[in-house]
Formats: C-alpha cells, structure tokens, sequence
C-alpha cells in the first residue's frame, strides 16, 4: 500500500499541484487558466493533465503579474502558505519584475479620476438643463 502512494506522489497533476501551491483558489480555475495558455511549462503550453515533476520550469500570468519558478516538491493536497511556498522556488530577477510591476499598477490606479459619487440634486438639474440645450 505504502509503495502505491509513494508512485501517486512522484505523479501529479499540473491543475493539481497548481492548486495545492496556492498559485490558484480552486482546480478549476487552475485548469481554465492552462486551456487558455496562461501557464507554460518548460516554455510550451500544456494540457491540465500533464504530470509535473520536480525540477519543470513554469511560466505563470496571474493577474496581470508574471512568474517564473522552478517545482522544488510535488504535493497533491492543498497545504498552509508557509508550506506551499516551500513546493517551489522563484527567480529573483521575476520577484524583482512582479514587485516593480505591482507598484506600477497601483500607481495607475491612484492617478485614474475617480467620481465623487452620485450628482446631487442641483448638479442633476444643471446636467438636465445642460443637455436639454442641444
């Protein structure tokens, strides 16, 4: 029995391991993203079913971030993020690049207008009469 487990180990999913690496919240999002070319592995796109295994490069964009990591360890079940963290390692020079991304996106956010919420009374009747002019 134990050496059935021991060979499930060495094969795993790459939705699954995916999942289990808090890459994704669930299997399927994790597959919808492999059909839609989002991750490639050792640089070429993959099913859901390919079997990872330790030492496979991946190329993951998640939100408008990329990621380059190497699998480290397989797993098949969802662990805490401490020891998930540990199924993989990732590039400095990726960490670097998501980071400087990150700050780029916030700061696009901070720059764009956003309303004061809802007209006020007065203001809805100046718009009213403003294109009821034309």
């Amino acid at each position: 029995m134990a050496r059935q487990e021991e060979r499930d180990d060495d094969k795993v999913r790459l939705d699954k391991w995916l999942w289990a690496a808090r890459f994704f919240k669930t299997r399927q999002l994790a597959h919808e993203a492999l059909e839609l070319g989002r991750v490639l592995v050792n640089g070429e796109r993959v099913k859901a079913s390919r079997v990872v295994k330790e030492g496979d490069r991946l190329f993951l964009r998640l939100n408008q971030l990329e990621y380059d990591v190497e699998v480290l360890q397989l797993a098949t079940q969802r662990r805490p993020a401490k020891e998930a963290a540990l199924m993989y390692r990732e590039d400095a020079a990726s960490i670097a690049a998501r980071e400087e991304r990150t700050l780029l996106l916030k700061a696009e956010r901070a720059s764009f207008p956003h309303g004061d919420g809802r007209p006020t009374k007065k203001a809805r009747r100046e718009i009213s009469r403003f294109k009821s002019s034309f």
